[in-house]
């Protein structure tokens, strides 16, 4: 197989704004992989903050790949960056096992076959209010719920709790429970000491779920998993983990929901093992982007719509950047739709 790639930058539209600072551009590289007549195509979209591969120089990673591979040399290329390896990029390694799916498909940029891919169907999404002032937020959930998601994402813990409190006392006094689903992610930023007692008082709003309400690796996480009085999801908490090994993470911890985020995870494949992980121990999971260009999310798109029962799905990320890649999908109310 032939490898080739192209760098690109993505510019927001607006700040991307979490709990741990905003992005304003990230780089993006798409890799092709074929024989000269069809070639499939990946994207590597690390994020510098949170992707354990969002330092690396992968330019230079890149730049040192062989212009051709062998099948079997390339298979190996992938085991060897996996999470919990020495060489582990779990951001290139999704883009060339997409890029791999693509090629062996017949390059088209379509490798699912279903009614997704057919057009017959759309992939229920959250609709995702990000970090901004209180009073831009709230103007965000209300035009979504007008534009019809039932289930609206809030990034929040970097502003005033109290504040953050009251507009979703706002929003619950509008919509209920059985009218709007309501998600809240921390990105980490509650206080270790505090979360049990925040998590108490955010449940007063018919609260879904909480993702990742603490940093990773702190040992109060059990404690806020089995105490919480909101079920708790967990995301930064899987990054860098090989699956095999985060079935003991997540026997100990039992949180009731897994975040699967490809880009971050290392790729498809290896969230197909982690969703046997959550179906061992008993706990539910959705997919969610990470700022991924339009490649990368109709890539997670196929992905997602071959499993059954899908709940609402992070995957509305796409028109976020103000130059994007063709893009494969288009969101109609609260679902995303194949074009």
């Amino acid at each position: 197989m032939l490898i080739s790639h192209s760098k690109h930058l993505l510019s927001f539209q607006k700040p991307a704004k979490t709990s741990r600072g905003e992005y304003l551009e990230k780089p993006s590289w798409l890799i092709n992989l074929g024989d000269g007549v069809i070639h499939g195509t990946g994207e590597a979209s690390p994020l510098w903050d949170l992707s354990i591969d969002g330092n690396a120089d992968i330019d230079t990673v890149l730049s040192l790949l062989p212009d051709e591979i062998s099948e079997s040399d390339f298979l190996s290329l992938l085991e060897s960056w996996e999470p919990g390896t020495n060489c582990a990029l779990p951001s290139i390694r999704f883009a060339f096992h997409t890029a791999y799916l693509d090629y062996k498909s017949g390059g088209t940029g379509i490798w699912v076959n279903n009614d997704f891919t057919h057009k017959k169907v759309g992939i229920p999404i959250n609709g995702l209010v990000w970090m901004n002032t209180i009073e831009a937020m709230e103007e965000e959930a209300l035009t979504k719920i007008k534009q019809g998601f039932r289930c609206i994402k809030f990034k929040i813990g970097a502003l005033d709790f109290d504040a953050e409190c009251r507009l979703l006392e706002r929003i619950r006094s509008k919509y209920s429970a059985f009218e709007l689903e309501i998600r809240l992610d921390a990105n980490g930023a509650l206080g270790e000491d505090t979360a049990l007692e925040q998590l108490k008082e955010l449940h007063r709003f018919s609260i879904h779920s909480m993702e990742q309400p603490i940093r990773a690796g702190l040992e109060s996480m059990e404690k806020i998993c089995r105490e919480s009085s909101i079920d708790i999801a967990l995301d930064e908490e899987l990054i860098g983990i090989a699956p095999a090994k985060g079935k003991a993470l997540i026997t100990r911890l039992k949180p009731r929901y897994l975040i699967l985020k490809p880009t971050l995870l290392g790729g498809l494949d290896l969230c197909d093992r982690w969703i046997q992980v959550a179906e061992t121990v008993g706990c539910g999971w959705w997919s969610t982007s990470a700022l991924e260009g339009n490649v990368g999310l109709f890539a997670i798109a196929q992905w997602v719509s071959q499993k059954p029962n899908i709940p609402y799905q992070g995957l509305g990320t796409g028109a976020l950047f103000m130059e994007n890649f063709p893009s494969n999908t288009e969101i109609r109310g609260e679902y995303l739709w194949r074009k």
